[in-house]
């Protein structure tokens, strides 16, 4: 015997949706699929263009990045979210979900560390502490985990599922708990770029958070939602410069690389806003058509102030809350794939083109 211990991961959640899509296509009308949250708004020209501009490159690109696309990084990051890195402490990834699930292992974790993750959060985190053999400790927030060391701990802001976002006051608190304990705490800041109400969210490494360091700190960022690159697989991460520079040297032997062409394309992103500004106004005004038209079916929205989803709930089981929509031809995501404490909610994504978005509110409003 090998002794090999295969990987015990979880069933893949969108394969459960699958029966209920096969309902939803069904209907006279055509689905509406506000699950998964994929893009479907075009790539925006400037970005083609830049892509379309570097596709001779015939040799290996750097793991590292070019230059420009980490000051371009840099550089949007203190545009638009008032914080200030190096330029040299960028990383470009393969988009948010490849890093997500291997930085516990990158970062050397597994068996007896613990990886703190949010009672609501994305599947990934925990799938990523499985990835290295770690455990994944669910949190109601990062300064009441208990006894337990915990190596490393996930933020969200503003969140998936939930659109939560993070006040100012509960990230200082967060960044002086790991501090005090030598816990990594990494942000999920993907959805950055869409606050909607309330408190605007902050970055874990804006100087109101952290102060003047980074130490300790990771913020991950992902082109795919602010300009529509789901498809082109285009991230990138900063802060805590011992920490890029560990990550980087693991990637390199690895063979983890940002494809040339790519990084040009998020080049021209990053150093655009107008193309951002016009996306937020979509999903703004979708957010609005759909919020109205679900509580006009009975639903309740919580939380929502910022992302692209919208978390509702009937009070009931979240899976009869999915076949319920299907048979309208709208399928949504269970809340129960987000933790238990969401087995009373689903999720419904902005992520629909405005035909879509009002049909499905054509739908729910004519109940």
């Amino acid at each position: 015997m090998s002794g090999r211990r295969p990987l015990a991961l979880p069933d893949f959640p969108w394969d459960l949706v699958a029966p209920f899509a096969v309902t939803a296509r069904a209907h006279a009308d055509g689905i509406v699929d506000l699950s998964v949250g994929t893009p479907v708004d075009a790539v925006p020209a400037v970005v083609q263009a830049a892509l379309a501009a570097t596709t001779n490159t015939p040799g290996y690109p750097a793991t590292y990045g070019t230059a420009r696309v980490r000051e371009s990084a840099a550089g949007w990051l203190h545009r638009r979210h008032g914080v200030t890195v190096e330029a040299a402490n960028v990383l470009p990834i393969i988009g948010a979900k490849e890093f997500v699930a291997w930085l516990p292992t990158l970062l050397g974790l597994g068996a007896g560390d613990v990886v703190g993750v949010p009672a609501l959060a994305y599947p990934t985190y925990a799938v990523g502490a499985q990835l290295a053999r770690a455990t994944a400790q669910v949190v109601e927030s990062a300064v009441s985990v208990g006894p337990a060391p915990v190596a490393m701990v996930w933020v969200n802001s503003p969140a998936n599922p939930h659109g939560q976002i993070l006040g100012v006051e509960h990230l200082r608190k967060v960044v002086a708990w790991a501090r005090d304990r030598g816990t990594i705490v990494v942000s999920d800041e993907c959805y950055l770029e869409f606050g909607w109400s309330g408190e605007r969210p902050l970055s874990i490494l804006h100087p109101d958070v952290c102060g003047d360091s980074a130490a300790g700190l990771l913020a991950v960022h992902s082109l795919s939602k602010r300009s529509n690159l789901a498809g082109y697989r285009a991230g990138f991460v900063t802060g805590d410069g011992s920490l890029v520079a560990e990550l980087l040297e693991a990637r390199k032997h690895a063979g983890m690389i940002v494809p040339a062409p790519v990084q040009a394309a998020m080049v021209a992103a990053l150093d655009d806003d107008l193309h951002v500004d016009e996306q937020r106004a979509r999903y703004f005004a979708r957010r609005s058509v759909l919020w109205s038209a679900l509580e006009a079916a009975g639903f309740v929205v919580e939380h929502s102030a910022g992302g692209l989803y919208l978390w509702a709930t009937r009070d009931e089981d979240c899976w009869e809350s999915v076949r319920w929509l299907a048979a309208l031809g709208v399928l949504v995501a269970p809340g129960s794939f987000y933790g238990h404490a969401g087995r009373r909610h689903v999720r419904v994504a902005l992520t629909a083109t405005d035909e879509r978005v009002a049909e499905a509110a054509r739908r729910l409003t004519s109940l």
